[in-house]
């Protein structure tokens, strides 16, 4: 992700400065012309604004409070920008503890895949000081096709796990759909194709469907590994609410079996392979090369 964004932000123009603990990415932004630093506290010392796109709690506390991490560089004026789906909790403490130093954290998380990043078809969630949203405005619009300004810090994350929790379901129901077109005696292609174009879309469908279809789940756009995360945050989330999600659980255990089948590095897409266990199939050892996968539709990031 973080790549993505740095490619677009040298595009229109900005000076960018960035840190990855994977050597051939830091060369690879040198390559698009950005500079490359020895640690987080670096960046933020260089630069008044932030992007940060983490995987994992620990990576994000790392990042903010470990050694070299923001904080150590931290003054009046820095905005940090956090774009990665974390529990709400652990964006609130660094929240506190940024602004003990003067600066600001905006809670942004993005709605969309690595390769949707890549054509800037994706949508930032917005949310945390009025002003400072303001400021970094163009900043968030120079990757994102919108930019949805949701309010009060925290809100950002509340609405990216409600969008995450629809993305599961109709992850399943995508897959559930296709298996049923196909038994049914349809071309999947064809019916992939025809279901695109009606009421029963989704973007899981016209995103995810052709790798079904094509059992190619080997180059991912979002691991069925790191999905698992927003997955155990999303079932905090709710249970916290004390709100009943029953379509939820079930897509929840589909993409756990995934991980429990070996696919925990494949794209979410293998929830259809699956399903097609269920169905009393043969489990899928090598998938297919793709075919019908528009461009720019496959990376190997997260969300």
């Amino acid at each position: 992700m973080g790549g993505q964004i740095a490619a677009h932000l040298l595009a229109a123009g900005y000076q960018v400065a960035g840190r990855d603990v994977a050597e051939e990415r830091a060369s690879a932004l040198a390559a698009l012309g950005g500079s490359c630093a020895a640690s987080a506290a670096e960046i933020a010392a260089r630069a008044d604004t932030v992007i940060v796109s983490l995987p994992s709690v620990r990576a994000f506390e790392d990042v903010i409070q470990g050694p070299g991490g923001i904080a150590a560089a931290a003054r009046p004026g820095l905005v940090v920008i956090e774009a990665s789906t974390l529990p709400l909790d652990v964006k609130e403490s660094a929240r506190r503890l940024l602004e003990r130093h003067g600066a600001t954290l905006l809670d942004c998380p993005i709605s969309g895949t690595g390769a949707q990043l890549r054509t800037k078809d994706v949508v930032v969630y917005a949310s945390g000081d009025a002003a400072e949203l303001a400021r970094v405005a163009a900043v968030l619009a120079g990757f994102s096709r919108a930019v949805i300004n949701m309010g009060a810090f925290g809100n950002g994350t509340r609405l990216k796990l409600v969008a995450n929790l629809l993305v599961a379901i109709h992850n399943v129901a995508t897959a559930e759909a296709l298996l049923v077109a196909e038994r049914a005696g349809l071309d999947p292609g064809a019916a992939l194709a025809a279901l695109s174009a009606g009421a029963g879309t989704s973007r899981m469908l016209e995103v995810r469907g052709p790798l079904m279809v094509d059992g190619a789940y080997g180059t991912a756009s979002m691991r069925v590994r790191t999905f698992q995360k927003d997955l155990d945050i999303i079932s905090g989330f709710t249970r916290a609410l004390d709100c009943p999600t029953p379509m939820f659980g079930v897509a929840a255990q589909v993409h756990l079996a995934a991980l429990a089948q070996g696919h925990g590095d494949d794209d979410t897409a293998s929830v259809c392979a699956v399903l097609r266990r269920l169905a009393g199939e043969a489990a899928e050892t090598t998938p297919v090369a793709a075919h019908a996968v528009p461009a720019g539709e496959r990376a190997s990031d997260g969300d």
